[in-house]
């Protein structure tokens, strides 16, 4: 339910789940949103474990493929991409 109650996280979730390595700028570009916006929820995924900057400072963000993350998935696929 954290994830689905802001539209920001599902559009983040997409770009996680298509690749194992993202950049907040890449997606901001992407989906003409805020960087900062992004980084933002992409520090809320850390926080919850489910991701890890790998370097702060360009804001690289690694998807920690881990049973979190795959509960996540399963939970996900179908009802929302």
């Amino acid at each position: 339910m954290w994830i689905i109650s802001v539209d920001l996280r599902l559009v983040l979730v997409e770009h996680m789940n298509k690749n194992s390595i993202i950049m907040a700028s890449e997606i901001a570009h992407q989906t003409q949103g805020s960087t900062q916006n992004i980084s933002r929820a992409l520090k809320e995924f850390e926080v919850k474990g489910l991701i890890e900057c790998l370097t702060p400072a360009k804001t690289t963000w690694k998807i920690c493929f881990d049973r979190s993350w795959k509960t996540v998935m399963e939970k996900m696929e179908g009802k929302y991409f």
